[in-house]
């Protein structure tokens, strides 16, 4: 089963269940996938899924820090809920020692030497963990790697 038809079904479930806010939120990442085929004029496939997903994540990220530092607990709460129904659909994400582990081996992989390497570095590491970490996290992963070297 796919992941969009598992959102449909999550949905059929949550309105039997009369979960307001899984409705909201699955209903939000089902139109963000109808948006998204639209755009790109075909059936999205699941890792087009999974980018739709996690930047929905990453927007709810994004606004649990603003209202953190805009004082409103009410919200981030809000936004909290909502991310955590959102990583249920998202494949499971790495640790950080995963991700040096795999950056290291990327570094040895396209022979960098310094931060002049970091765009071949990172062209070569987000492939393996695009959905699983951050594109921010894996940036930093690699600078600190190749700032050290």
């Amino acid at each position: 089963m796919g992941l969009q038809e598992k959102l449909r079904d999550d949905l059929k479930l949550a309105l039997r269940q009369q979960d307001a806010l899984r409705l909201l939120i699955i209903r939000v990442l089902l139109a963000e996938c109808r948006n998204e085929e639209k755009a790109r004029m075909h059936a999205l496939d699941e890792g087009e899924v999974i980018d739709v997903l996690s930047r929905e994540a990453r927007r709810r990220n994004e606004s649990i820090e603003a209202f953190r530092a805009g004082g409103r607990a009410d919200l981030v709460q809000e936004q909290e809920a909502a991310l955590a129904i959102i990583r249920e659909y998202l494949p499971a994400q790495i640790s950080r020692d995963e991700l040096v582990t795999l950056a290291r081996e990327a570094v040895r992989a396209v022979g960098a030497s310094s931060l002049k390497d970091k765009g071949k570095v990172m062209s070569h590491l987000m492939p393996q963990v695009k959905g699983k970490a951050e594109g921010k996290d894996v940036n930093e992963v690699v600078t600190e790697l190749l700032a050290a070297s």
